[in-house]
C-alpha cells in the first residue's frame, strides 16, 4: 500500500485538494502545483489535461471572495505558470475565465503582493497571441495603461508594456497612445530597471512600426537623446537588450527610410544581430527575424550584410545543426532576403552547398520551416546563371517539392509552388525531370483547387514549365491539362489566374511553327477562349498577355494569321469597336507594344495574303490609329508603329 505522503502528490489528489473547502489544503495544494508544473512542459500539459485549471481558477475566485490574500498570490502565480509558454495551457487559462477575473483584481486590489503576483500572470497570458486585445481607443482603458506604466511596481510597468506590445495593432491604436503620453512614459522607463527597460523597447518598436509621425516624434525626443540611447542599448552587457534596442531601430528605419542612415551604425547593427545567433534560447532564436527584417527589400543594407559574412554565419549556424525549429526558419527566411537582389549573395550561398541543407529542411516536421526553406530556394533560384547550369532541377529537390504539394497545408503548397515556379524556368533540357517525377499531374490537380491562391501559383507553374521547352515537353504537359481545361482557366473568375494561363499560352505557342499549332487542338478551343476574354475582360495585364499570345500566332503561317484577324476584328453585323483599336488606344505602355506587334506580324510583306489584311485593318481604323503613335512616348511602342508603317509602304498604300 503506498503511504499518505506518495499518493497526495499525485495530479488527481492535487486536483482533487485544489477543491477542499478547507483554506489550508487549498492553500497547500496550489504551492504544491505550482512546485510541479513551474518549467516543466510536460507536467503542465498533463494537468491541463485533467482538467486542474478550471479548479485552479475557482480557487482563485474563492480567495477574492473570502479576502485570502495568501490564496490569492498563491493561484496567480499557477495561472501565470500554465500560461508560460505553452498555448494549450493559455487557452485552458481563458477558456476558464481566469482573464477577467485577474483584470479585475489588478484593477481594484490594494495588498500590493496580491498586485504584483496578478500583474505577473497576466504579463504571462499577454506574451501569447491567444490574449484578447485590449481596447486602446477608449479613455478610460488608456487612463489605466498610463496608470500602469506610472506605477513604482516594476510588474505594474511590465504589464503596461506588455498590454501594449499585445494591442497596439492599427494608426488608431499607436495615434491615441501617443497623444495620451504613453510614448514619453515609455521614453522614461529606458532609464528603469533591466526588466522596464526592454518591456520598454518592445513596446517602443510596436508603436513606431509603420508610423511615420511616431517614428519622427521618437527621434526627434529630447533633442535625439531617446535615439541615442536606444543606440547605445545595442552594446549592453544583456543580450536580450541588445536584441530589443535593434529590433527597436530596425522598426524605425523601416518606417522612416528618408532618415539619415549612417552605414557604419547598420554594419554594427548587423554584427550585434550576427552575434546574438550564437545565444541560446529565445534570443538567438528571434535574432534571426531581426535580421531578415533589417535588410529586406533593400540591397543597400544587403550588400553590408554581405560584406559582413551574413552569408557565410548564417549558413555556418545551418551546418552546426540541429536547431530549433523557429531558428532554422528563422536563419532561412533571412538568407532569403539577403539573396533577393544581389547575385553574389546567392552565388556565395551555393558555393556553401546551401541546396543540400534547404532539401533537408523540406522534409522537416514544422510547417514552418518547410515553408521557410521552399522561400529561401525561392530567393536563390533567381540566379540566372545557377538556372542556365542546371542546378536546380534533380531530384535531391524535386521529390521533396512534389511531395509538399501532395496533402499539406495551403501556406505549405503555396510556398512549395513559388519555389518550383522559379526552379522549373531552367533553360536546359532537364525540364522532363520534373514531368518524369510526376509533377506535372499534381500540378493540374492543384489547378482545379478551389482555393484562386493555389490554383494561381500552380496555373503559373505551368506557365514557366513551358517556357523555352521542347514540342515534346509542350505536348505532355498540353494532354495532361487538356486544351478544355485549359480555356475554362483562360475565363477563370480571378483576373491573375486568367492572366498566368494566358501566360501559359504564350509560351506554348513561342517557338518554331509547330508550336503554334497547339492553340488550334479541338477546334481551337483555346484559341476561342483567348479572343472571348480579349473581347471582354478590362484588365490591362490580362490583355497585354492575351495579345502577345495571338501576336506569337500571328506569326505563323497564312491560315494561323487568318485565325488571328477573325478573333480581333467585329463581326459584320456587329457594332462594336475593333480590340485592336482599342488596346492601341490603352495607357498601358505593354499593351500598345503587343496590339503593334500582332499589326506587324499580320501584315508582313512576304505573306501572300498581307495586303488583304492591311486593308481589313485599315478599314477597322486601325491604320488611323497607328498613324497617330508614330511619336509614341514608349519606344518600344514607336519602333513597331514604325515598322507597321514603313510595311504598309511597301503595298503603295500611302493612305494608310
Amino acid at each position: 500500500m503506498p503511504t499518505p505522503s506518495a499518493t497526495s502528490n499525485r495530479p488527481e489528489d492535487v486536483i482533487l485538494r485544489l477543491c477542499s473547502l478547507e483554506t489550508e489544503v487549498k492553500f497547500k495544494a496550489l504551492r504544491e502545483l505550482k512546485n510541479q508544473i513551474i518549467g516543466n512542459r510536460t507536467k503542465k500539459l498533463s494537468y491541463v489535461k485533467l482538467g486542474a485549471v478550471p479548479a485552479v481558477v475557482s480557487a482563485l475566485s474563492l480567495s477574492a471572495d473570502a479576502g485570502d490574500f495568501a490564496g490569492l498570490v498563491q493561484a496567480s502565480a499557477v495561472i501565470g505558470s500554465f500560461a508560460c509558454g505553452l498555448e494549450a495551457g493559455v487557452r485552458a487559462v481563458l477558456d476558464a475565465g481566469a482573464f477577467s477575473l485577474l483584470f479585475r483584481l489588478i484593477s481594484h486590489h490594494y495588498d500590493h503582493k496580491v498586485v504584483d503576483a496578478v500583474a505577473r500572470s497576466l504579463r504571462m497570458i499577454y506574451r501569447s497571441k491567444l490574449a484578447p486585445k485590449y481596447d486602446l481607443v477608449q479613455k478610460e482603458n488608456i487612463d489605466f495603461l498610463l496608470s500602469l506604466l506610472n506605477s513604482e511596481s516594476e510588474n505594474l510597468t511590465g504589464l503596461g508594456a506588455s498590454i501594449i506590445t499585445h494591442s497596439c495593432q492599427t494608426t488608431i491604436d499607436q495615434k491615441a497612445l501617443c497623444e495620451a503620453g504613453a510614448l514619453k512614459k515609455l521614453l522614461s522607463l529606458l532609464e528603469g530597471s533591466l526588466n522596464q527597460r526592454d518591456a520598454s523597447l518592445e513596446s517602443l518598436s510596436t508603436i513606431i512600426r509603420s508610423n511615420p509621425d511616431v517614428s519622427s516624434e521618437f527621434m526627434e525626443a529630447d533633442s535625439g537623446r531617446a535615439f541615442r540611447t536606444i543606440c547605445e542599448l545595442t552594446k549592453d552587457r544583456y543580450p536580450r537588450t541588445r536584441l530589443l534596442a535593434s529590433m527597436c531601430l530596425i522598426a524605425m528605419w523601416n518606417t522612416s527610410p528618408s532618415y539619415p542612415q549612417d552605414a557604419g551604425l547598420r554594419t554594427k547593427l548587423i554584427l550585434v544581430l550576427l552575434e546574438l545567433l550564437d545565444e541560446p534560447g529565445q534570443v538567438g532564436d528571434e535574432a534571426p527575424f531581426a535580421l531578415s527584417s533589417l535588410v529586406a527589400r533593400k540591397e543597400d543594407l544587403q550588400k553590408l550584410a554581405f560584406e559582413a559574412g551574413f552569408v557565410d554565419r548564417l549558413s555556418n549556424h545551418l551546418r552546426k545543426g540541429p536547431l530549433q525549429a523557429k531558428r532554422m526558419q528563422g536563419i532561412f527566411l533571412a538568407l532569403a532576403d539577403v539573396c533577393s537582389k544581389l547575385e553574389a549573395c546567392r552565388s556565395r550561398l551555393l558555393s556553401l552547398e546551401i541546396l543540400k541543407l534547404i532539401a533537408e529542411a523540406l522534409t522537416h516536421e514544422s510547417s514552418e520551416v518547410q515553408v521557410a526553406a521552399c522561400i529561401c530556394l525561392q530567393s536563390v533560384s533567381r540566379s540566372v546563371k545557377s538556372l542556365s547550369a542546371g542546378l536546380f532541377l534533380n531530384e535531391m529537390l524535386v521529390i521533396p517539392l512534389l511531395q509538399l504539394l501532395n496533402g499539406a497545408s495551403a501556406p505549405v503548397q503555396v510556398a512549395a509552388l513559388r519555389a518550383i515556379s522559379n526552379i522549373v524556368v531552367e533553360f536546359t533540357t532537364r525540364k522532363s525531370t520534373f514531368v518524369q517525377c510526376g509533377g506535372v499531374k499534381q500540378l493540374v490537380h492543384l489547378a482545379k483547387s478551389m482555393d484562386p491562391t493555389i490554383r494561381l501559383n500552380a496555373v503559373w507553374v505551368l506557365r514557366n514549365l513551358v517556357f523555352l521547352a521542347d514540342n515534346r515537353c509542350k505536348e505532355e504537359i498540353l494532354l495532361e491539362l487538356t486544351p478544355s481545361m485549359l480555356s475554362s482557366l483562360i475565363c477563370d473568375p480571378e483576373p491573375p489566374v486568367q492572366q498566368q494561363a494566358l501566360g501559359f499560352v504564350r509560351n506554348l505557342v513561342d517557338g518554331s511553327i509547330d508550336s503554334i499549332g497547339f492553340i488550334f487542338t479541338e477546334d481551337a478551343i483555346i484559341l476561342h477562349a483567348v479572343g472571348r476574354q480579349l473581347r471582354s475582360t478590362s484588365k490591362d495585364e490580362v490583355c497585354v498577355q492575351g495579345m502577345y499570345v495571338l501576336g506569337n500566332v500571328a506569326s505563323g503561317n497564312e491560315f494561323h494569321k487568318e485565325s488571328v484577324l477573325q478573333q480581333l476584328l467585329p463581326s459584320a453585323d456587329s457594332y462594336n469597336q475593333c480590340v485592336l483599336v482599342k488596346f492601341l488606344r490603352s495607357s498601358d505602355n505593354g499593351l500598345r507594344t503587343a496590339a503593334a506587334w500582332t499589326v506587324v506580324n499580320l501584315t508582313f510583306h512576304g505573306c501572300p495574303g498581307a495586303y488583304r489584311r492591311l486593308v481589313k485593318l485599315r478599314n477597322a481604323g486601325v491604320y488611323s490609329q497607328i498613324k497617330n503613335m508614330i511619336s509614341d512616348p514608349c519606344l518600344d511602342v514607336k519602333l513597331r508603329v514604325k515598322t507597321a508603317l514603313v510595311q504598309s509602304m511597301t503595298f503603295g498604300d500611302s493612305s494608310s
